[in-house]
């Protein structure tokens, strides 16, 4: 009898802090190169990364496609849930410290095993489309609170639907990468024409990303266990957004380039199967959905985040937001469901945005716009800095973790340094 990889009194032969991101309970993929190295797929163990592709040629990892871990995620998430979990036990059991096949093999280890401090990583999968969703309902009311007044905080429609729009697949990219401050069409109130020039008001939201790994048809609809099965994993997600930008030219369509010009997210993805022991049930919801949004059973997740910001100049970071997945109220599986249900089809490789993650109190606010609460209450960082919205220079770093006992499953982290307009 097999032990299951969610086990919490699994152990591998690698040490593995308690405080680690990456125990054997977690086991997440990213895609990493070397200077040796071309960029193959590997798993995240303590401090190292498991190279599967040499697993692979050594004929300890079969999936029955030759090549499938030489490239980013897709070709293993076209396979399905049932590979998923296959590999994914087979990982597990090689790296169980009471396992001798790759524990006893030292020049294999040495081989396959390499320090997560001398790997570059890259974007772990390839985004066939993005979508942002807009389902915090303390974000959603903040923000209504500070532009339309605290009796017209939520549209009509938020609470029957998750909200969204189209973002742009082709400016997500992974932590580290460095991003330039937008330039776009900007109109203060106090103004009476339009100008051209770089944001002013920048800043970040905290978000998680839903990686979808099957398709759905172009003209079908997704049940709640049809649309679960559908998720592959879950990274930590900075969708950027240019504050000024977007207040211009939002009506009547929404945001468009004030979104556009970069989304960030962790080179991590943790598999929806690690994060089971963590799912819980998310708010109540009033009124009740409609028939094809209602979920049978728990689809929200309890994972602790924080946003930290170092100011430019600045040694160390702070942090200025701590707060959780569980408030989400539309899940993700409604998301998923929502989206589909006009007969939208869903590819491999989709990128699912929760929207902004703001918890109840005024130190779970996933955004400066509210944090600031646009900017009449700027945050103070040590050394006396103030930030309202994010200057050239800042570095902005979200983590994620859900806490057993014991250890934890962590997504790593997310970073972005703000570089100046050209």
């Amino acid at each position: 009898m097999t032990t299951h990889p969610n086990d919490p009194s699994l152990r591998s032969f690698i040490e593995v802090d308690p405080g680690s991101d990456f125990p054997i309970q977690n086991l997440p993929y990213g895609v990493f190169s070397t200077d040796k190295m071309s960029p193959r797929l590997g798993v995240a163990i303590g401090d190292f990364v498991l190279d599967l592709w040499e697993l692979e040629q050594e004929g300890l990892i079969n999936v029955g496609d030759p090549g499938v871990f030489a490239v980013g995620l897709n070709a293993l998430m076209q396979k399905g849930p049932q590979v998923w979990s296959r590999v994914r036990a087979r990982i597990s059991e090689l790296l169980r410290h009471d396992h001798p096949e790759l524990r006893d093999n030292k020049q294999l280890r040495d081989r396959v095993l390499i320090p997560r401090a001398d790997v570059t990583m890259h974007m772990p999968f390839t985004v066939s489309g993005y979508t942002d969703f807009y389902s915090s309902k303390e974000h959603a009311t903040n923000v209504g609170v500070m532009f339309r007044g605290k009796d017209n905080a939520l549209q009509p429609n938020w609470l029957h639907m998750p909200i969204a729009y189209n973002g742009r697949a082709s400016t997500v990219v992974v932590s580290g990468t460095r991003v330039k401050r937008p330039r776009g069409q900007l109109k203060p109130p106090n103004v009476e024409v339009p100008s051209f020039g770089p944001c002013k008001r920048l800043d970040f939201e905290l978000e998680m990303g839903v990686v979808v790994g099957q398709p759905s048809p172009m003209g079908g609809m997704l049940t709640e266990q049809q649309a679960e099965d559908m998720i592959f994993g879950f990274v930590l997600l900075n969708d950027w957004s240019a504050r000024d930008i977007q207040q211009w030219e939002y009506v009547p369509l929404g945001p468009f380039l004030a979104k556009a010009f970069a989304t960030s997210i962790s080179p991590w993805v943790v598999t929806r199967e690690a994060l089971e022991p963590f799912r819980l049930q998310g708010p109540e919801q009033a009124p009740v959905p409609l028939d094809y949004l209602k979920q049978a059973k728990p689809q929200n997740y309890d994972i602790a985040l924080d946003v930290s910001l170092r100011a430019a100049g600045a040694n160390a970071p702070a942090s200025i937001s701590r707060t959780n997945f569980k408030y989400m109220y539309w899940s993700s599986v409604q998301q998923l469901m929502h989206h589909a249900s006009s007969g939208c089809a869903m590819n491999v490789g989709d990128l699912l945005g929760s929207g902004t993650i703001s918890g109840p109190e005024k130190n779970q606010r996933g955004s400066l716009l509210e944090i600031s609460w646009n900017g009449t209450e700027p945050a103070e960082l040590p050394g006396g800095a103030k930030r309202s919205f994010l200057e050239d220079g800042d570095s902005l770093v979200m983590r994620g973790w859900c806490q057993g006992s014991g250890y934890r499953v962590g997504f790593g982290a997310v970073e972005g340094t703000i570089l100046a307009a050209e």
